[in-house]
């Protein structure tokens, strides 16, 4: 029998989903848990053991919203650091597209979040950029947000 090591605060691997309608709006909801209560962020969640990570986008997006969605393929990755609460996530940010275009989302989990809504990643930057407003996305969106990726010619 070996040891008991003390264990040691290690990252999580979050998935993030960005889907993105024919009109090129993307999905995004307000978080209602910790870390980053108040603030918006895409479909997503924990990678679990030995599951596929663009199976991850897709389960993790129908749980939260009813949509379902293929993923396409792993745009990026982001590091966030959650001091506050000591947690640390390396998140894969995954586009996804949609099998029905004409699909709406459905807040299938009420404590989580508040309803799904459709924007543009020019409001998405508007609100990254409202300084007076406080943290107003969640860390991995504000990342997307500033790498350089042409996220405006992802297919819908």
């Amino acid at each position: 029998m070996s040891p008991q090591l003390a264990e040691e605060p290690r990252p999580r691997v979050g998935v993030g989903a960005i889907v993105r309608r024919p009109d090129g709006k993307v999905l995004i909801g307000k978080r209602k848990n910790a870390p980053g209560i108040g603030v918006y962020q895409m479909p997503g969640g924990h990678l679990e053991f030995g599951e596929d990570i663009l199976r991850c986008a897709e389960r993790e997006t129908e749980e939260e919203t009813g949509l379902k969605v293929r993923g396409v393929k792993i745009l990026t990755v982001t590091n966030s650091v959650f001091d506050k609460y000591g947690t640390h996530y390396v998140t894969l940010i995954v586009h996804c597209e949609m099998v029905d275009p004409d699909a709406q989302p459905q807040t299938m989990e009420p404590e989580k979040c508040e309803p799904w809504a459709w924007m543009t990643w020019d409001e998405l930057r508007a609100l990254k950029g409202d300084s007076k407003r406080g943290e107003i996305l969640f860390d991995p969106v504000h990342q997307v947000l500033e790498q350089p990726l042409n996220l405006d010619e992802l297919r819908p």
